[in-house]
């Protein structure tokens, strides 16, 4: 434990360096990873009991990396079965946050809460029950900020992922994030670039939730922001939705079923396979996608 809590110690104090010092840890632009398929696991208690089926269901459905939402409830021992499970099976576990309110400095508490954890997590596991990366989904165009005081929300939110992403390159792991498909139709206050082209800068990987439930609409929703990725030399994962939504029957393919989904899901990777930056889908989310399936739909 001695050893841990020493490499846990050095860990923040060359965070706490970098930070003031504006520096980052990390070695550059990442390289497009092809074929990942991924998916959120947002109910983690899930893990306790059901790890071998959620890792088969996973397995078959040809998933190879889960975000897996930290929970302070559920022991670390459970964390490290699951991770270690799917490691056997091909399986990348990134760790899993993010509220709207995380956007805010006032709540940088909740962010410092959550990588804390994941330090002190990483420095106790063996290397094959570490997380191998990070994910948040912040979304803070849900505040009522976003219509009263965009600008002031808006640099609150890049001072906060500046923030989250020097921390988490500290750990040594790489930062991902949900990014809205129509970000890019908003600029920064400065008027530099699009919020989604400084936002996808900062990050390592970003999964573009393009909510649609036919191949053409898919892709054109994600067409802008797939050239951002392209030019800062990002990873890009296409998000698709199968939860049933209120916002009508064309967002999700909870109406339509699984087989339907993954035809149209070959139809945007032929579309999507000219961007350097593609690297795969991800499925919102497991259980609702678990449950259209099961349904036969």
């Amino acid at each position: 434990m001695k050893k841990h809590a020493l490499r846990f110690l050095t860990l923040c104090l060359a965070c706490g360096l970098l930070l003031l010092t504006g520096m980052s840890v990390h070695p550059g632009p990442a390289k497009a990873q092809s074929h990942l398929k991924a998916t959120w696991l947002w109910h983690t208690p899930m893990i306790e009991s059901s790890s071998d089926d959620i890792i088969g269901f996973a397995s078959r459905q040809g998933v190879n990396l889960i975000y897996l939402q930290m929970n302070q409830d559920v022991r670390a021992e459970h964390y490290r079965k699951f991770i270690r499970l799917a490691g056997e099976n091909g399986i990348q576990v990134h760790v899993l946050g993010g509220a709207p309110n995380w956007a805010l400095e006032s709540e940088r508490h909740r962010i410092d809460t959550f990588l804390n954890w994941t330090a002190e997590y990483q420095a106790a596991a063996a290397p094959e029950e570490r997380f191998t990366g990070i994910h948040v989904d912040i979304e803070p165009h849900t505040l009522p900020q976003w219509k009263t005081n965009r600008d002031w929300l808006v640099e609150q939110w890049q001072s906060n992922v500046r923030y989250l992403v020097s921390r988490g390159h500290c750990l040594d792991l790489p930062v991902g994030a949900d990014i809205t498909f129509w970000l890019h139709t908003y600029s920064l206050p400065d008027q530099s670039m699009t919020i989604s082209r400084w936002m996808i800068g900062q990050f390592d990987q970003i999964a573009i939730m393009a909510y649609r439930d036919s191949a053409a609409n898919i892709y054109n929703l994600a067409a802008a922001e797939l050239k951002e990725a392209d030019a800062l030399g990002k990873e890009a994962l296409i998000a698709v939705e199968t939860k049933s939504s209120n916002e009508g029957q064309f967002i999700t393919f909870y109406e339509e079923g699984v087989s339907f989904m993954e035809e149209q899901l070959l139809k945007v990777d032929a579309m999507a396979g000219s961007h350097s930056s593609f690297s795969g889908f991800a499925v919102h989310e497991y259980r609702s996608w678990r449950a259209l399936y099961e349904s036969g739909r």
